[in-house]
C-alpha cells in the first residue's frame, strides 16, 4: 500500500470527522497518542492545516467543482481540501501531492472519484492566480474565518483587525513554565541550550521561555520530572495577576487541565491552602497527574462554580481565579477548529454562564481580597462589556486592572484579564 496515500487517507477520515460530524481536534490528538512517527506527524500536519485554512479550502473547492459534493462525500471532499493545503501551504512537490491525494480515493472507497480529484488539483494549479484575484473580495475565503467572527473582530478591533486575523492563521509558538520549586530559570536555561534547542527568555515573565522551533515533550530536558512545563506566555500572566502572599487560601476555579493551578503553587509554595475546582472529573483528573508530575498538592474539588452550596466549606477566599469557560477566540492558533465549531449561539451561552460564575464566587471572596477573571477571548461581550455589567450589579468592587492581550503580541496568546478588589 502506498504510504503516501495512507497518510493522506487517514487525515481526510479525521478531518471529515471534524468538520462534519463535530469532533474536536482536542480529542484527535488524544487518539494519536505520544511521540509521532514521521507519517503520523505528516497526518497531525494535513489536519491541523486544513482545519486552519478550512473557509479558504471549502471556497476554492466550491469554485474548481462543476457540482457541489453530497453530504454522504464528506471524506472525498476532506480529501481534495487536503490536496489543495499541499498545493499551497506545506513544502511537498506539487507532482507528489497530487499523485498521493489522487491515490488516496482508494483507501477511502471512493476509486471512481480518481480523476476528479486530479481534475480539481490540476485545475487548481492552472488557475490559481485568478482564483487568488478572486478571492481578495470574499473576506470568508481570504482571512479563513467564519463570517460572524470576522464581523465582530472588525467592528470591535477596526486598527487590529487584520493583525488578530493574521496571528489566528499562524503555527503558534512553543512556550515552556520553568518549574522553580525544581530547578532554577538559569540551569534550565543552560540544559536547553546544551540539548541543542535555542530559545528566549520573557523579559516580564521570570519563568517563561520560548523555543525558537516546537520538540516533542519526550526531547524536553527534565520534563518526565517535572522541571518544565508547556504552557503559552499569555496563560502565564494569571498567578502574576492573582499578587499571591504566603499564608493565602486561594480559589482556583474551573481549573483543569491544570496549567494555571500548577503555577500558583510554583509561584508560592508557602500559600495555606489552594482549592482547585471543575465540574469535569476528567478533567480534575488530568490535573491531578500534573501535579503529581510537578511535585505539588492542591485540594482538588469536584464541583460547579455556580453552585457553591455543593462544595464550599465557608471559609472565604483571599484569592480567586476565575479562568472562566469562553469562546476561546483567543487560541485559535492553537486550536483552529474552533473556527468551524464555534457559534455565536455558543458565545451567548459563555456570556450567561461567566456571569453567573462571577455572582456566584464574589461572596466567596473575603474582604480586601482580589478576584481574577481571565478568559481566553477576545470578543468584548465576554471580557470589557462582561465586567462592566458585574461592576453595575456589585457597586462594592472596584476594578483596579484589566488588560485585553491580542493573538501573537509578545507572541502569545489572545488573553483578557481583569483584576477585582472587595474593599475591605
Amino acid at each position: 500500500m502506498n504510504s503516501g496515500a495512507d497518510v493522506r487517507a487517514a487525515a481526510a477520515r479525521q478531518l471529515a470527522a471534524v468538520v462534519q460530524d463535530g469532533k474536536s481536534l482536542a480529542a484527535l490528538y488524544q487518539a494519536w497518542g505520544g511521540e509521532p512517527s514521521r507519517d503520523l506527524a505528516l497526518q497531525r500536519a494535513l489536519v491541523t492545516g486544513a482545519l486552519r485554512w478550512h473557509h479558504r479550502l471549502q471556497w476554492q473547492l466550491g469554485q474548481l467543482l462543476s457540482k457541489p459534493l453530497q453530504r454522504k462525500d464528506a471524506e472525498l471532499g476532506a480529501l481534495m481540501r487536503i490536496g489543495l493545503l499541499q498545493l499551497q501551504e506545506m513544502r511537498v512537490p506539487d507532482h507528489a501531492a497530487v499523485a498521493a491525494t489522487v491515490a488516496a480515493t482508494a483507501v477511502i472507497h471512493r476509486k471512481h472519484a480518481r480523476g476528479l480529484v486530479n481534475a480539481v488539483l490540476r485545475r487548481f494549479l492552472r488557475e490559481r492566480s485568478l482564483l487568488d484575484a478572486q478571492m481578495v473580495e470574499v473576506p470568508e475565503a481570504y482571512w479563513s474565518h467564519p463570517a460572524w467572527f470576522l464581523s465582530i473582530v472588525q467592528s470591535e478591533y477596526p486598527d487590529s483587525a487584520s493583525d488578530i486575523l493574521a496571528a489566528n492563521n499562524e503555527q503558534a509558538p512553543m512556550w515552556l513554565r520553568v518549574n522553580t520549586q525544581r530547578v532554577s530559570v538559569d540551569e534550565y536555561s543552560a540544559k536547553l541550550q546544551s540539548a541543542g534547542f535555542t530559545h528566549t527568555r520573557d523579559a516580564e515573565l521570570a519563568s517563561a521561555l520560548l523555543l525558537d522551533a516546537a520538540v516533542t515533550t519526550a526531547e524536553l530536558p527534565g520534563f518526565a520530572a517535572g522541571r518544565v512545563s508547556l504552557q503559552d506566555r499569555a496563560a502565564q500572566l494569571a498567578a502574576q495577576y492573582l499578587d499571591l502572599k504566603p499564608g493565602q487560601r486561594v480559589l482556583d476555579a474551573c481549573a483543569a487541565p491544570g496549567g494555571k493551578t500548577a503555577h500558583i503553587l510554583e509561584l508560592c509554595p508557602n500559600l495555606e491552602h489552594l482549592v482547585a475546582l471543575d465540574s469535569d472529573p476528567e478533567r480534575l483528573a488530568t490535573l491531578g497527574g500534573h501535579l503529581q508530575r510537578l511535585g505539588l498538592q492542591a485540594d482538588l474539588q469536584h464541583g460547579d462554580a455556580a453552585a457553591t452550596a455543593d462544595w464550599w466549606d465557608g471559609q472565604a477566599f483571599d484569592r480567586i481565579l476565575l479562568d472562566a469557560p469562553c469562546s476561546a477566540t483567543g487560541v485559535i492558533r492553537r486550536h483552529p477548529d474552533i473556527k468551524l465549531r464555534r457559534t455565536l449561539q455558543d458565545v451567548q451561552r459563555c456570556v450567561g454562564l461567566q456571569a453567573s460564575m462571577l455572582k456566584a464566587l464574589w461572596p466567596l471572596l473575603a474582604p480586601g481580597g482580589r478576584c481574577v477573571y481571565a478568559t481566553c477571548s477576545v470578543l468584548r461581550c465576554e471580557n470589557q462589556s462582561q465586567i462592566d455589567h458585574f461592576l453595575q450589579t456589585e457597586p462594592a468592587a472596584v476594578c483596579v486592572e484589566a488588560r485585553q492581550y491580542l493573538p501573537g503580541e509578545a507572541n502569545g496568546d489572545g488573553f483578557y484579564y481583569a483584576c477585582l478588589i472587595k474593599p475591605g
